[in-house]
């Protein structure tokens, strides 16, 4: 950044918050302001973000911004007056999911924008837009020019900017949109050009390429951090809703920045092209007209090409080998990945602070990002209480408050719905599922299997109780028409593709176990032995599992019916042989046949018992079928828990003002 940076820095309003911060852009943006300023909060979407692995835990801010109730406690505990909004979602070829670009993107900033708007104490809102909402009108357009976005990624920044000229313009909002074009610098992710280029030119070699004729404007992250802050902290009617290019005016073709590359690094070779299959959006001539930004804030890029390229590798030999990407081209690391423990709790308040230090010490032995969901069963004791409290501490956490106890099958399948790691992992709150187990369901993950399901081979309880247990899941095992493995409850780690199914069935009255049985995919057990309950008595008894085993039999087995279906053809053969049996001897021996009110009775008896018996198989298939005809909701949340702060909830999701 320039020289006086740090002075148009020094006169921006606090609290300052940099949304996105865990990515390239929005991470150098907040190091920037940091240096001059401790009043700057990085706001991401899951933590530990590795771009800010050294960071001041005391500055990072964890909340997910598509969620409405999250972005509107962010709001509310922090009031921030001066905003960088760097949140994107599509901008990279492998994120496809054309919902989560729209819902991230627009839906997501405009309900920030109100939210920031009705708080009162915004001085300056500044969004990232892209270059790519002008599609393929890309040939140096100025700020006015028709929009032609041609992605997914490039309707929603057009979106965006439309919104923002209507929030300023009409509204007279403080809101700005800078349309980014090619920026490159430290920091960035190892999959992209420049970080490539730079890489292998380290190593006297380039990355494969597109076609050499496609161009960019390629314009240095510290010249559009300065462009972020002159915007925050020049904002005034004229830029109130306007859309401003940042880019360097200058087009580069993939051939010239091989060259460039070549004369930088001394690379012996000439380069190659077409290696690399050009994507849907790239397009021969992309350049920015610079024009307005340099009348509106005084700004100009001022870092060459090449001393960008040599910057940035300045940086990639210093930096670590995880964030440059040297180290996972040369496969001496595997991909972090992150997981989702949901804790289903009922009666538990003595064993919520215990199950979060179980599974943060695991979390952080096996180095995942991570959350910790707690779903309050509407417990009687103050366990939503322990969960606030918890939450206040540790932003890993988010608490769900159900309105009504409705069971942990369902506790678990609203955690998942809330979740945004990419595995599941279910545990009971009462510590009978032992959260150290944890680490070798991640260990067969990481080997490729989507399901990991824990196996209780030996249970810590009178042998009675185990003896029934395991003859259960032996009958139900015989009479589903799945596979069912024997022993596995509900404690299991499941990728987001079964998660994904799983919330994809319709079911109301759940049986999970089953359920996870039925979606297949890649699967299988780890053994562990199930201990005592570590506070408190269990919830279980006797009829109560004897509900378990009716719901896991109806749900998954047509086998009652079959056995009444054959039991009735059975019956009836049998009556005709005793019917024709007793005809005959009535006739030939009349002295032999049975006679009196004692076997008539026994036959009513009998045929009427076994009627009710047939009656109330059927009844219970019918009691389920009614419960899911009925589509009633198949739980409520009445409150979500975030940062020691708890938001009631409108059935809509929202949060009550």
């Amino acid at each position: 950044m320039s020289p006086d940076s740090a002075h148009w820095i020094g006169t921006l309003k606090g609290p300052i918050v940099v949304l996105g911060a865990g990515g390239f852009v929005g991470c150098n943006l907040f190091r920037a302001i940091r240096a001059v300023r401790p009043d700057v909060f990085a706001v991401v979407r899951n933590l530990p973000a590795p771009r800010l692995r050294d960071v001041d835990p005391s500055h990072l801010v964890e909340v997910d911004l598509n969620d409405r109730s999250a972005a509107r406690n962010f709001v509310e505990a922090i009031r921030p007056a001066t905003v960088f909004d760097c949140v994107a979602y599509g901008a990279y070829s492998f994120e496809q999911d054309a919902d989560l670009v729209y819902a991230t993107n627009f839906t997501a900033m405009v309900n920030l924008v109100e939210l920031l708007a009705a708080g009162g104490t915004l001085a300056a809102y500044v969004h990232a837009g892209s270059s790519s909402e002008y599609g393929s009108n890309s040939d140096a357009p100025k700020e006015d020019a028709e929009l032609r976005p041609n992605s997914p990624y490039a309707v929603s920044k057009a979106a965006a900017s439309h919104y923002l000229t209507f929030a300023g313009r009409t509204r007279r909002l403080p809101v700005v949109n800078l349309r980014l074009y090619s920026v490159y610098g430290p920091y960035e992710d190892a999959s992209r050009l420049i970080p490539a280029v730079v890489a292998r030119g380290l190593e006297r070699g380039y990355p494969d390429f597109v076609d050499p004729g496609i161009a960019r404007d390629f314009v240095y992250v510290d010249d559009v951090c300065e462009a972020f802050v002159r915007a925050a902290a020049k904002m005034d009617l004229d830029l109130y809703g306007a859309s401003i290019n940042i880019g360097s005016g200058v087009q580069t073709t993939i051939r010239e920045l091989a060259s460039l590359a070549q004369t930088t690094f001394a690379i012996p070779d000439a380069a190659r092209f077409g290696d690399m299959p050009a994507r849907g959006w790239d397009l021969t001539r992309w350049q920015s007209d610079p024009a307005k930004a340099e009348r509106l804030l005084g700004w100009r890029a001022r870092t060459s090409l090449d001393e960008g390229l040599t910057r940035t590798a300045a940086w990639m030999r210093q930096a670590d080998p995880a964030l440059t990407g040297l180290t996972k081209r040369h496969g001496s690391a595997p991909r972090r990945r992150s997981i989702a423990a949901i804790v289903a709790c009922y009666k538990d308040e003595e064993a919520v602070p215990v199950m979060h230090a179980r599974l943060t010490a695991v979390f952080q032995r096996i180095d995942v990002d991570y959350e910790i969901i707690f779903v309050n069963d509407a417990s009687p004791d103050r366990c939503g209480e322990r969960i606030r409290e918890i939450s206040a501490r540790d932003p890993h956490v988010l608490g769900i408050t159900h309105s009504r106890n409705f069971g942990s099958q369902m506790a678990f399948r609203s955690g998942m719905e809330l979740a945004t790691a990419e595995a599941c992992v279910l545990l009971d709150g009462d510590l009978q599922d032992p959260p150290e187990l944890i680490e070798q369901f991640y260990a067969a993950w990481l080997a490729g299997a989507n399901v990991v399901y824990g196996r209780r081979v030996e249970r810590d309880m009178p042998w009675i109780w185990g003896l029934l247990y395991k003859a259960f899941y032996r009958v139900f095992a015989a009479f589903s028409y799945i596979r069912i493995p024997h022993d596995a409850g509900d404690f299991s780690l499941m990728d987001r593709r079964v998660v994904g199914w799983l919330l994809n069935c319709p079911e109301r009255d759940l049986f999970m176990r089953g359920l996870r049985a039925y979606v297949g995919f890649r699967q299988t057990g780890v053994d562990y032995v199930r201990p005592k309950r570590m506070f408190g008595a269990s919830t279980n008894n006797l009829l109560s599992n004897l509900e378990w085993a009716k719901r896991g039999i109806f749900s998954f087995s047509n086998t009652p019916l079959k056995i009444l279906t054959a039991s009735g053809l059975g019956l009836l053969a049998l009556t005709a042989i005793l019917s024709l049996g007793l005809i005959v001897a009535r006739l030939l021996v009349p002295d032999i046949a049975p006679r009196g009110v004692t076997t008539l009775l026994l036959a009513i008896l009998f045929f009427g018992a076994l009627n009710l018996f047939g009656i109330g198989l059927v009844g219970e298939y019918v009691a389920k079928i009614m419960e899911e005809v009925k589509g009633r909701p198949r739980l409520i949340r009445a409150a979500l828990i975030r940062n020691g702060v708890s938001s009631d909830l409108l059935p809509d999701g929202r949060s009550i003002p």
